[in-house]
């Protein structure tokens, strides 16, 4: 008697074999991601519980995939999502104060998702003008499961919320003094701005009219070689 044979033809059996090595790829390159950001936020020293980092990891494959159509950031490889965007977003949280947080073009929702999956007790806006970014952010944090962010598709200077904000965050959004001039109406009168920047700003910050009091901090993000500084800026 033959033996059984599972696979009814070739077709059948190679389909099964190619289907179950793109499973086992899978799996590898979820745990490479999973080591590369436990591995940076360990050198960061920041302590974050299994189920956040997994959240972390749950964006960033969402990211990779709406980026396939809408082209929501130039970094395509999830690899390198990793330090450039999700260590480089969490790099300023030891800056945060207060109880409400403003991402100002926030963009596919960078610093904001990362920064308010690790700070799930404070109050996140994501402010964008672009429909489309503001659509994917809107549906990631639904997939998230993130009860502490709004997203607002406006123009930062047209922005007028009821509530002003204690930390103002913008990355690679403007020039410093641009950006002040634009956002200045919702910082809260103790409040201040982190402006995240790449070398150091010296033109930026010699532009900077008198009213501020601006301080820079050179920020360690594993495996990112350029520099990242981080502008802190409160009005005089």
């Amino acid at each position: 008697m033959s033996p059984i044979n599972p696979y009814h033809n070739e077709y059948d059996f190679m389909t099964r074999h190619v289907g179950a090595c793109h499973e086992c790829k899978k799996r590898g390159s979820q745990v490479t991601l999973e080591k590369r950001l436990e591995q940076g936020l360990r050198e960061m020293g920041i302590d974050l519980a299994p189920v956040i980092r997994q959240k972390l990891l749950k964006f960033l494959q969402y990211l990779e995939k709406w980026n396939r159509t809408y082209n929501l950031t130039a970094v395509r490889d999830p690899e390198q999502m990793v330090p450039r965007h999700l260590l480089d977003s969490l790099s300023v949280l030891p800056y945060l104060q207060g109880s409400r947080v403003l991402d100002i073009g926030t963009g596919a929702g960078l610093p904001g998702i990362p920064l308010a999956l690790a700070r799930p007790a404070l109050a996140f806006t994501l402010l964008d003008s672009n429909a489309k970014k503001t659509r994917f952010v809107t549906q990631a944090i639904h997939e998230l499961g993130l009860k502490n962010v709004q997203v607002v598709q406006q123009r930062v200077e047209k922005f007028h919320p009821a509530e002003k904000f204690d930390t103002l965050i913008a990355r690679a959004f403007a020039s410093i003094p641009d950006m002040l001039a634009a956002s200045r109406h919702l910082c809260a009168p103790h409040g201040r701005f982190l402006l995240m920047k790449g070398v150091f700003p010296q033109e930026e910050l010699a532009a900077v009219t008198d009213g501020y009091q601006a301080e820079v901090k050179a920020l360690h993000v594993p495996g990112l070689d350029a520099a990242r500084h981080l502008v802190i800026v409160a009005p005089g």
